[in-house]
């Protein structure tokens, strides 16, 4: 009971605010009908048979046997051994009530030499959690690739070979293929963004390569030129019968400027760019290209470290073409905020971090934080970040992805994890009152999986899943349910007042 007293104590004395930042109170209003209501995962961080049914290795399977790169030295072998017990996973959902079920799929699993022959075990595995899906009334939001490239394709070059877009669109034709007329929403990348700065420039993230200022760059480039293959795929061979979406999920923090100057408010839009406009400008933007405050920086510093030319990739005006307007709908994950201020770095640098003149941090004195060090809470930043979004975008259609928070505990009353939802998804319906086209939400996650580069160690889930059992028991947490109450009313009623009775 304290901790729930606490709980109502925060978050009605506004402890989360920066001064000015904080929208703290309750907006009363339903979602418009149809709005999708969903639960997400990931391939590798819940599915386990690493090594089963003819799966090949990905680059987290090599990742994860680096010494030294995983915190508490585990790996995704198990994970939540999904790949046997996917039925429990469609009851988990459909007792919360959900309208999709976002997950991945295994590239390695359904085309194990990456290219050519396909793996009809792994196929067969991906039919059959969707036809559980199906047979429950939840509809599929499929991801063709969460960060698990085969390792095979790596050992060719991966993100880095140019030779990948055509890799990524034979994959994703047999994805159309076999699944495509039970699939109403199709992801092609989660967060480019992590797989090139995380993978390729800060080696964070597998492959482990660290090339900041180069390698991500191009990365970024080969998988934006991934992505509209796939995406004119689909729209000339399958959309007219199958009737799907296919659009890529994005992740932003919201860039808070430090204080009222130009040069602040200049700066945070600099970070919003090199961190969204770096893939949204070329799908969503005028003329299918980067930002030009990121063609005329790169390109500058470049020139200042004697380089013969940009280490910003260019594309050729067929790809230009290609990209532009490239999706359906712009699927953002959001998760925290930063401050930022200008930082005039040395020109003759090479890293991604210092080319946008920015630097950012987090407010730890009054930004509550979580198990997760980049993740602090803060919800007024998603309702700024959608509305940044309709601006620059011209208003396109928008599902939350992914919103969700870590902790350490695996507690069952996971009471902050019920704050974070309310204020978040409060702040979602706000910014649909301000005419952002929101038209789904997304929790992140539906249960407790394999965390990358922090193992099991920090615990996304509104399930609890027991990683010493061998059985994986999933078991709900608080949040499952009160998840579920805010998709069964379809936004929030005038119950959702503070105090301790209505926490849950």
């Amino acid at each position: 009971m304290r901790a729930v007293f606490v709980l109502c104590l925060l978050s009605c004395s506004g402890y989360f605010s920066q001064g000015e930042f904080i929208e703290d109170t309750i907006t009363y209003g339903s979602f418009p009908p149809g709005f999708i209501w969903a639960a997400a995962t990931a391939s590798y961080q819940v599915e386990g048979a690493w090594n089963v049914d003819g799966r090949t290795p990905s680059i987290w399977d090599t990742f994860v046997r680096t010494p030294g790169t995983i915190a508490d030295q585990s790996t995704g072998d198990d994970a939540c051994l999904s790949y046997y017990l996917y039925e429990q996973d469609v009851a988990l959902l459909k007792s919360m009530g959900v309208s999709h079920y976002r997950f991945s799929i295994s590239w390695s699993r359904v085309i194990p030499t990456g290219v050519g022959a396909s793996n009809p075990l792994g196929i067969q595995y991906y039919k059959n959690l969707i036809a559980a899906l199906k047979a429950a009334g939840i509809k599929p939001m499929v991801t063709l690739y969460h960060w698990d490239l085969p390792q095979v394709l790596e050992d060719q070059g991966g993100w880095q070979n140019p030779e990948i877009a055509t890799w990524f669109e034979a994959y994703a034709d047999l994805c159309f293929e076999q699944f495509g007329a039970d699939v109403e929403y199709w992801i092609t990348f989660n967060e480019p963004w992590c797989q090139s700065y995380l993978g390729y420039g800060s080696g964070s993230k597998a492959p482990g390569i660290k090339q900041s200022g180069t390698q991500d760059y191009i990365a970024t480039h080969n998988q934006l030129r991934s992505h509209a293959k796939a995406y004119r795929l689909y729209e000339l061979k399958y959309k007219q019968t199958q009737k799907g979406k296919v659009g890529i999920t994005l992740n932003i923090s919201w860039a808070e400027p430090e204080d009222n100057s130009t040069s602040a408010a200049a700066a945070a839009e600099r970070s919003l760019q090199f961190a969204g406009g770096w893939f949204a400008n070329p799908i969503w933007g005028p003329n299918g290209d980067y930002p030009q405050v990121m063609i005329d920086l790169i390109g500058r510093k470049s020139t200042a470290a004697g380089l013969p030319q940009s280490r910003l990739p260019v594309f050729t005006e067929a790809e230009k073409t290609e990209l532009k307007g490239s999706s359906d709908f712009f699927g953002l994950n959001f998760y925290s905020s930063e401050i930022v201020r200008e930082e005039l770095f040395d020109d003759t640098l090479v890293d991604y971090t210092t080319d946008k003149d920015a630097v950012a941090y987090q407010d730890k004195e009054n930004w509550y934080g979580t198990a997760s060090t980049w993740l602090r809470i803060t919800p007024w930043g998603i309702r700024r970040m959608l509305n940044w979004i309709k601006e620059r975008y011209n208003n396109p259609d928008v599902i939350i992805t992914e919103n969700g928070m870590s902790d350490r505990s695996g507690f069952l009353d996971d009471s902050m994890r019920i704050y974070f939802y309310k204020y978040y998804i409060n702040n979602v319906l706000q910014a649909v009152q301000d005419g952002v086209n929101v038209i789904g939400y997304t929790a992140w996650s539906l249960m407790d999986n394999f965390e990358w580069e922090r193992g099991y160690l920090e615990r996304f889930g509104m399930h609890y899943v027991n990683f010493t059992d061998p059985a994986r028991p999933r078991i709900p947490k608080a949040s499952a349910n009160y998840y579920a109450r805010l998709i069964q009313k379809n936004g929030f009623g005038p119950e959702e007042i503070c105090d301790s009775a209505n926490v849950y």
